[in-house]
């Protein structure tokens, strides 16, 4: 019998820079015995059923800024590693505007079953990393790397990328600023195309705040990172833009003390 992957993979876990990635919908995986929540195979080819190329640009920042990466091993139909286990979208009924029959009527067991296997060894590889690096006193942004669809229900996104951010306004501005300088003929999303809330959100509040790290996420549209081109061209815009903010220790310090 094949091993089953592991709920999550780490890249590069001693990088010396201050960027800590995290790609929380990186997979589309979803094994076998849930016969793919009751989708067509083609369903877990959509946004709805990962964040297409955005594990591709993480893993290229990473390589350019020698930086940490931890990324999901299984599709966020199963459970979202990037939403509190107690948001009704940890596990969604529906997705954009899709149902998800495999989700549908799940015992209480049944969800705690999910996120034993497929969430929390997530989340607790994350905040080992992360207190690890907050007891040694390394500086650390946490960033999380995400992509959206050009159209959601029918309706046209303006945006070409954005920056979603809570508490830390200063590493937020920064890299809206960064990216603008960069691109100016892009249009950025300053907490669009999404906005984080603690109900909603789990990276930003709980895994990076709570730490008092300044946190933020990257949104890319997919389109323009589904091949090998527009992936390097993001990873190397991101890369410097981030880089940028590292060093500015206001940034880097916006939180220190801080929790949620």
């Amino acid at each position: 019998m094949d091993q089953e992957p592991p709920a999550f993979s780490v890249v590069n876990a001693g990088g010396a820079s201050p960027v800590f990635l995290l790609c929380e919908h990186a997979s589309n995986d979803i094994p076998a015995e849930f016969n793919n929540l009751g989708l067509p195979p083609a369903e877990l080819t959509r946004h709805i059923a990962y964040d297409i190329g955005a594990a591709n640009v993480a893993r290229q920042i990473s390589a350019l800024l020698d930086a940490p990466l931890v990324l999901s091993g299984y599709s966020r139909l199963l459970i979202d590693c990037n939403r509190p286990l107690s948001a009704p979208s940890s596990i969604p009924l529906r997705s954009e505007a899709t149902d998800i029959p495999g989700n549908l009527a799940l015992s209480a067991a049944e969800r705690d079953a999910r996120a034993r296997r497929f969430f929390i060894p997530f989340r607790d590889q994350v905040g080992r990393m992360l207190d690890a690096r907050v007891a040694a006193g390394q500086p650390t942004l946490l960033i999380g790397m995400h992509s959206f669809t050009p159209v959601y229900l029918g309706v046209p996104r303006i945006w070409q990328a954005g920056v979603l951010y809570l508490r830390a306004q200063r590493l937020g501005q920064a890299l809206l600023a960064g990216l603008r300088e960069a691109a100016p003929a892009l249009t950025i999303g300053d907490n669009e195309p999404y906005s984080v809330t603690l109900e909603g959100d789990f990276t930003v509040p709980w895994q990076g705040e709570a730490r008092g790290l300044a946190t933020a996420l990257f949104e890319v549209r997919q389109d323009l990172i589904g091949d090998p081109a527009g992936v390097a061209e993001w990873a190397a815009r991101l890369a410097a833009v981030l880089a940028k903010a590292a060093a500015d220790p206001a940034a880097v310090a916006e939180l220190a003390g801080a929790n949620a």
